[in-house]
């Protein structure tokens, strides 16, 4: 990675984001791009780990932390119901490595993932 990526300069203030949350060691965007009626990132303040697989294999416990504060985002701005995505390498459709999850939440019926 050459500079910091997009999800450090927002955290930085160098660009615009909407932080809805910020901890220690997380913060979290709405997405820019919608692909729900509720759509957050939640990304590591650390650049260090690219993809959710070097995450989980480098800090557990963060990848943990992760998670529980998707879920308390999902209760919060939602009914707590929610689809947890990362996006691993670039066929995959990751655009920024810099790992982080998309919280999906509200009207995602079964087998919808892909559509639209």
């Amino acid at each position: 990675m050459t500079g910091p990526s997009i999800f450090t300069r927002i955290l930085s203030g160098d660009i615009p984001g909407e932080i809805v949350r910020d901890t220690d060691r997380l913060f979290a965007i709405r997405d820019i791009a919608p692909q729900a009626p509720l759509h957050l990132l939640v990304i590591p303040k650390t650049e260090e780990y690219r993809n959710v697989a070097e995450l989980a294999a480098g800090d557990p416990g963060l990848l943990a932390e992760l998670v529980a504060l998707a879920g308390e985002l999902a209760a919060e701005h939602g009914d707590g119901d929610f689809r947890l995505v990362f996006n691993t390498g670039e066929g995959a459709g990751q655009t920024v490595f810099h790992v982080h999850a998309h919280v999906l939440a509200g009207a995602l019926p079964e087998g919808s993932l892909g559509q639209g």
